[in-house]
């Protein structure tokens, strides 16, 4: 049996990462923890990702090779699927963020428009653009690729969170804060080789280069946000995941095109 202390210490670890996949996911826990608790364990999102990913690769592979619905229906469905499964939280935050960065005049006022709750030109727009490029990358992957491509991709998107907590500075208040707080170059180097390491797995260096394009994605939303609000919050990590996973496609399918023409 585990000593007291040690049963205790493993009892917070597992309930932290559990609130982690409840707050990431409509999954049922029913687990009762904090942010500031969860976020500790931010470095972990891309494994969650990759579970994210099993569900959503599955969803593909259900409509497409079983049911064989046309591929260009199994995307609308995919694509739906994934924003759903994460409870529309990130899908929230690309709108916000898409008004936020439309607005009109200093950070404060750009920050206040994305926290408004209304929905403006700039939200709508930036979910249209992210979301036709989603589909549309999905419906092109080859079939046989299809599982695989959307395994990394889910990867990718919650690897783009970290790279872009890892470059963003917080603002004083909000939820994000605790996710970027908990973010550094040291750990951000450690999960993407562990990521490398599953994108590799999964589908040799094309899942490689889709975990690239999830730090890209990452990346090009948080140079977004300081240009635009100085600091990074929710709503900035939340568009991070739909624009890195929009990124990590493209760059898997514009790979493997270019593999075929070569070959």
């Amino acid at each position: 049996m585990l000593e007291p202390k040690r049963h205790e210490r493993w009892r917070y670890i597992v309930v932290r990462i559990l609130g982690l996949l409840s707050f990431s996911t409509i999954l049922p826990l029913n687990i009762h923890t904090t942010i500031e608790e969860i976020a500790s364990f931010t470095y972990l999102w891309p494994l969650i990702g990759g579970l994210i990913g099993v569900f959503v690769g599955g969803v593909g592979f259900l409509f497409l090779e079983i049911i064989h619905l046309p591929q260009l229906v199994v995307s609308a469905v995919i694509y739906s699927f994934a924003i759903s499964f994460t409870g529309f939280h990130h899908l929230d935050g690309l709108i916000d963020f898409g008004d936020g960065i439309m607005a009109h005049g200093d950070p404060k006022r750009k920050i206040d428009v994305m926290r408004d709750s209304r929905i403006g030109t700039g939200g709508i727009s930036l979910f249209f653009i992210v979301a036709i490029i989603t589909l549309t990358s999905i419906n092109s992957i080859p079939s046989n690729l299809l599982f695989y491509i959307l395994f990394v991709s889910e990867i990718a998107a919650k690897t783009g969170i970290l790279s872009c907590c890892t470059v963003s500075m917080p603002l004083s208040d909000g939820t994000g804060r605790f996710f970027i707080k908990s973010m550094n170059m040291k750990i951000m180097v450690v999960s993407l080789i562990i990521t490398f390491i599953l994108g590799f797995l999964a589908i040799n260096v094309v899942g490689i280069l889709g975990i690239t394009g999830g730090v890209i994605g990452g990346i090009l939303t948080a140079t977004i946000a300081r240009r635009n609000f100085r600091s990074a919050t929710g709503d900035v990590l939340g568009a991070s995941n739909e624009i890195s996973r929009m990124v990590s496609l493209l760059i898997m399918i514009a790979s493997v095109v270019s593999w075929k023409l070569m070959f």
